[in-house]
């Protein structure tokens, strides 16, 4: 009879859930293109035929990613007053996209509308049309909004960030602007370093995240 340390030393059981688990952390570590059905059998420890019982194909297993990330961005209940529903919900979007980097092509490059992502696009559509946009004007907010979220973070993660360098080596951030020959944007990015110095890396970039999304819902909100 197998003894209690070996039952203990058993892995769980392969589910659907463990599966995209493991597969996200893996898209987490070492980007997309690790990702194959073969790669996430050998993480789990067993064979790439085991898998085929929970997510039937690479597509299923990368639209089942997306639902998994979408389901980590916050999208608040009926009722919320439109500029707060999508404020909150781009917020998160960011927070979601930086934990996890890939997260913005793997959204963006899932062509099929797989009931996860028609969940989360009627939810949101939802919103501003019960606050008074037509159906053409709450496409072309959810359109605009998602274009500077996406555009935004997947910027912001190429930029340098706490951990990237060490403390002596944080002036090599700075970019070198020689005042004498372009002045006006010597001055523009002497202000943005001051605004680093004062809030820091992170803190900064949430503040020029919220600064342009609100340039973003003041245009939104003109075209009610």
């Amino acid at each position: 009879m197998p003894t209690k340390a070996k039952k203990q030393k058993r892995r769980p059981p392969l589910s659907r859930e463990r599966v995209l688990e493991t597969a996200l952390a893996m898209v987490d570590r070492a980007g997309v293109e690790s990702l194959s059905m073969r790669a996430v059998a050998a993480e789990l420890g067993v064979e790439a035929m085991s898998l085929y019982r929970h997510v039937a194909s690479k597509e299923a297993l990368l639209e089942g990613l997306v639902a998994v990330i979408l389901d980590e961005i916050e999208v608040p209940p009926a009722g919320t007053r439109w500029r707060e529903a999508m404020k909150r919900r781009a917020l998160s979007t960011r927070e979601v996209f930086l934990k996890h980097p890939a997260a913005a092509i793997l959204v963006e490059s899932c062509a099929t509308m797989t009931p996860s992502r028609l969940a989360y696009s009627d939810a949101v559509v939802g919103l501003l049309l019960a606050d008074g946009f037509t159906p053409s004007q709450a496409y072309k907010a959810f359109l605009t909004i998602d274009s500077y979220v996406f555009g935004f973070v997947m910027q912001e993660l190429s930029w340098p960030h706490p951990g990237d360098t060490q403390p002596s080596e944080d002036a090599a951030t700075a970019p070198a602007v020689p005042p004498a020959l372009y002045p006006h944007f010597a001055r523009v990015m002497g202000s943005v370093m001051e605004e680093v110095g004062r809030l820091g890396l992170v803190g900064a970039y949430e503040s020029e995240f919220v600064a342009g999304l609100d340039l973003v819902l003041d245009g939104v909100d003109r075209l009610r």
